[in-house]
């Protein structure tokens, strides 16, 4: 194969004994890392070329975790997804792990080692959105959403007001700052983005946490970013409640989208995993849909415009200490 092979890896997660990573195998060089500066056609041709990516379909790769090795093909679409168990139990905390590119003949071509998060055992757990849930999006508003995408950088982009506070007040309920909750970020965004919302979510002193995005989206494809089906983000959602079944989960959106109505699913197949739900009301002419559906929900539930409104919600159910 002659040309360069471009491997990322995103963060993977598991519990005492099963792992899941995930990523991408593409032709040509990776991106270089982002200047943050305010020149508009900087940040333009930057998030273009996020969507310019050219993948690598039926790509023979290879996991190395610990003594195991394990064998699979990238997809139409380049991604490459692991699922394992293993014979020794791990410490909580981030773990390595390195994919190699194989060829035909079993010769490695290109290698990147990455990293597995194994949460502590806490009590909770948290599901979020990212796009006007915790990131000013603007989603339902495709020009403008657009124009934010290419002409804002993840240093400029704006998170709601208190949503910092709030979430971290919630990765230490009930828990220590030395044994944080884990929180899973669920969202339609494309994993194009995985660098740039990373760097968002630290730049604002976000919880850290795992990324569970969608396909993929090649150049031609870009002003459709941020649209998925149900089915895929309802299905991410239900993996993480599989992977953990022993803690319970808060599932927090907005209603710009389908939240009120996935989430409502979630409940009925795990009745008794998710504890509450927290739906930040961004679309007025939504607002009775999600009372409706969240209304019907035997569990508590929040519709807030305001961040400090969830806040107070979640010291009045004690959620929050």
């Amino acid at each position: 194969m002659k040309h360069k092979i471009n491997i990322k890896i995103y963060h993977g997660y598991g519990n005492s004994d099963s792992y899941f990573v995930f990523g991408h195998v593409m032709s040509g060089n990776p991106i270089p890392k982002r200047k943050y500066n305010k020149c508009l056609l900087y940040n333009i041709l930057h998030l273009a070329r996020l969507f310019m990516v050219k993948p690598i379909a039926n790509q023979p790769v290879q996991l190395i975790w610990k003594d195991q090795k394990i064998d699979s093909v990238t997809e139409s679409d380049g991604f490459f997804k692991f699922e394992w168990h293993s014979p020794i139990q791990e410490l909580s905390g981030w773990q390595p792990l390195k994919i190699n590119v194989l060829n035909e003949e079993n010769q490695i071509l290109a290698n990147e080692i990455g990293k597995l998060y194994i949460p502590n055992a806490t009590q909770f757990g948290f599901i979020s959105d990212i796009d006007d849930t915790v990131l000013v999006s603007h989603s339902a508003q495709t020009g403008k959403k657009l124009r934010i995408m290419f002409t804002k950088n993840p240093r400029s982009r704006k998170t709601f007001a208190d949503v910092v506070k709030f979430y971290n007040l919630l990765a230490v309920s009930h828990t220590t700052p030395d044994l944080l909750n884990p929180f899973f970020y669920v969202s339609s965004s494309e994993w194009n983005l995985y660098n740039d919302l990373n760097d968002f979510f630290k730049h604002n002193g976000l919880p850290k946490g795992i990324f569970l995005l969608s396909e993929m989206k090649r150049w031609f494809q870009v002003f459709k970013s941020g649209k998925t089906k149900h089915y895929g983000k309802l299905s991410r959602v239900f993996r993480v409640l599989d992977a953990f079944p022993n803690q319970k989960f808060v599932l927090l959106g907005d209603n710009s989208q389908a939240d009120p109505a996935i989430y409502s699913e979630i409940v009925n197949k795990y009745p008794n995993r998710i504890i509450a739900i927290y739906i930040r009301n961004v679309l007025q002419k939504k607002e009775k849909i999600a009372i409706e559906i969240l209304r019907n929900l035997d569990i508590p539930t929040c519709l807030f415009a305001h961040t400090e409104i969830a806040i107070k919600h979640a010291k009045e159910i004690g959620l929050i200490d």
